[in-house]
């Protein structure tokens, strides 16, 4: 297979980035950090990363033009056969918007990964490949047992366990608060608390060692999924040596192109693929020292 069939690019769209601060993302010398955006969906498929044709979607679009405005190549692919050792090989991030298991037929009716995909992907990043998940690739390779449920840290799937946290349920779109707990991580210097419409995920099977950047504050939010306690809305985490990146942003279109998400997003690209460091002291059990705390049927 040509690998030429795999993988659909783009060049860069107008929009507009001037007020994005560049100078930590790109590097000065050397050749270009690769990322892949991998948005198959082999359960629903979110409209912003349905194509038309042959033409990329909304997010894919976005995410390549932030990329070259930044200094980072991004290819884009709904193709699981990109995940073969010497694929993976050519990446230095790999950003995940993706439903279901991604090692098998339906859902958008893309190929899947290998049956050995998974383990190879899973492999270079324990040995030092950056990761960032948007929104719904934390609803994808589920933990066995109960959905509603927190499972043993031996049970997780161990895709789950490299990302951080797994999806349960969302209610309704609605506006809620996002309580920023890292100023200083990168993308977030001039970020305060804010409120934003977005369809919020419940998160639960978070791991231990995160560093909770952005919390949902679940004060007011309409809905039984979100009667519980405040729990990690956006993180970073080392997985072995691999840096990881998550946050559960990333629904809406609109979201896409607010300046706070784009400003995180960059900020993930440069982290994890090390064009700048950052403090990821694991503060889960500080900032949200109930988030294992679920929501109890009456």
């Amino acid at each position: 297979m040509n690998r030429r069939d795999m993988l659909a690019t783009t060049g860069a769209a107008a929009i507009g980035l001037a007020g994005f601060p560049l100078g930590w993302t790109a590097q000065a010398d050397g050749p270009k950090k690769k990322v892949l955006m991998f948005t198959r969906s082999q359960g629903f498929e979110h409209s912003s990363i349905k194509r038309t044709g042959d033409k990329l979607s909304h997010a894919e679009q976005i995410l390549t033009d932030l990329g070259t405005k930044s200094g980072f190549d991004v290819t884009c692919t709904k193709d699981g056969r990109v995940f073969v050792p010497e694929e993976i090989a050519k990446y230095d991030v790999f950003f995940f918007y993706t439903t279901g298991d991604l090692t098998k037929e339906g859902g958008d009716k893309n190929p899947p990964m290998p049956p050995e995909g998974k383990a190879a992907l899973l492999k270079a990043i324990a040995g030092g490949k950056g990761f960032i998940g948007s929104h719904c690739a934390t609803d994808t390779f589920h933990s066995a047992g109960d959905r509603a449920a927190n499972q043993e840290r031996d049970k997780l799937d161990p895709y789950i366990a490299m990302i951080g946290g797994e999806f349960i349920r969302h209610g309704a779109q609605q506006k809620a608060w996002m309580r920023l707990v890292d100023d200083k991580f990168p993308g977030t210097k001039e970020l305060k608390d804010f409120e934003l419409n977005e369809e919020w995920y419940a998160l639960k099977n978070f791991a231990t060692d995160l560093h909770v950047i952005l919390v949902q504050d679940t004060t007011g939010m309409k809905g039984f999924d979100y009667e519980r306690p405040n729990f990690p809305a956006t993180w970073a985490r080392m997985n072995d040596k691999g840096r990881v990146f998550y946050t559960s942003m990333g629904h809406r279109e609109d979201v896409w192109t607010n300046k706070v998400f784009q400003d995180l997003v960059l900020g993930a690209l440069s982290w994890t693929a090390r064009n700048v460091e950052a403090d990821i002291t694991p503060n889960l059990a500080k900032v949200t020292p109930k988030a294992v705390e679920l929501p109890v049927k009456k």
